[in-house]
């Protein structure tokens, strides 16, 4: 078995001090270790992906790299899907926002901001969980920077008390500094008079998506993906207080504690803000989507790209280049 951050002798060293090629080494080696090693490697795959049926191979193979394993993503996707371990993927939503109302929206701060800490930018979305008999809705704030699930509420009601219920655990959670920009769609639930005075009197700068534009809120909308694919589709719930206690469950000690995050370098929120706790150097966020130069498209597809001398003769003697 291949690992790393071993103790032990390189192959390189071994072979030295054996006088023996890599070259014998490896043709000895390919007749027997590969299937002892690939054993190995399925037992761990299927124990992370049994773990959680939700959990994809790109995951699954960052766990495998703390736990010592040398397996790039595209090996463990073929052996998942060879074992029909692949997640478990969710089903379509139903949109829950009610923007039809008559109180104030408030423009979108949000857009272009570059995010260098915690408590700069938080987001707000409801969505909806279905049980046997009636529906259920969920209430999310979420923290931007570390994606950590700051405030969360359910409710029998899609009223603005289950927002405010919100709202009152990411106040108590966080305790933020005056400056804190919070942004939601444009449901009554987020724009009425008692929700809007609660950020005003913590002195909370109030942001709103663009009618009719749900990536306004992509971060909000990618944690209710995150929640329906991997935790409500796939449990039924048998009424409030157990799908209550499972979805706090999920947010509380999974998204929160476990779950890696790629654009947070495979950590977890919980592990990222105590990484920043420790003085580790954290990462700049920005909310605006950048768009590429023409030769950066070129770069990211793997097309040829103009050097700079080609460019230089292009722009000087623009007829030697036409033809």
């Amino acid at each position: 078995m291949q690992t790393q951050g071993g103790d032990g002798l390189t192959i390189r060293e071994m072979c030295e001090s054996a006088r023996v090629s890599r070259a014998s080494y490896y043709r000895s080696w390919r007749k027997q270790e590969p299937k002892q090693e690939e054993v190995a490697l399925r037992d761990a795959i299927q124990r992370l992906a049994l773990k959680d049926r939700h959990c994809g191979y790109r995951r699954i193979g960052r766990w495998l790299k703390r736990e010592g394993w040398v397996v790039n993503h595209k090996r463990v996707l073929r052996l998942m899907r060879e074992d029909n371990l692949l997640s478990i993927r969710r089903r379509r939503f139903v949109v829950t926002t009610d923007s039809a109302h008559s109180w104030r929206v408030y423009p979108n701060l949000a857009r272009r901001m570059v995010l260098s800490a915690i408590n700069q930018l938080w987001v707000a979305d409801i969505t909806y969980v279905r049980l046997q008999q009636e529906f259920i809705y969920l209430a999310v704030i979420l923290d931007v920077y570390s994606r950590r699930v700051v405030g969360w509420s359910i409710s029998r009601q899609l009223d603005s008390s289950i927002a405010q219920e919100a709202l009152k655990a990411a106040l108590k959670e966080r305790q933020p500094a005056p400056g804190l920009i919070h942004h939601s769609d444009r449901g009554v639930q987020y724009a009425c008079g008692d929700y809007v005075k609660r950020l005003e009197d913590v002195s909370i700068t109030i942001s709103m998506s663009r009618p009719g534009n749900p990536w306004d809120n992509a971060w909000a909308e990618s944690f209710m993906k995150t929640l329906k694919s991997e935790e409500v589709d796939g449990r039924r719930y048998r009424n409030f207080d157990h799908a209550t206690f499972m979805i706090g469950s999920f947010i509380e000690e999974t998204y929160n504690e476990q779950r890696l995050h790629s654009a947070l370098d495979y950590l977890s929120p919980v592990e990222f803000e105590a990484q920043i706790v420790k003085g580790g150097t954290g990462i700049s966020i920005s909310t605006k989507k950048e768009k590429r130069t023409k030769k950066e498209r070129k770069v990211r597809k793997g097309r040829p790209v103009e050097t700079a001398a080609a460019e230089e003769i292009r722009q000087r003697w623009p007829s030697a280049t036409s033809s």
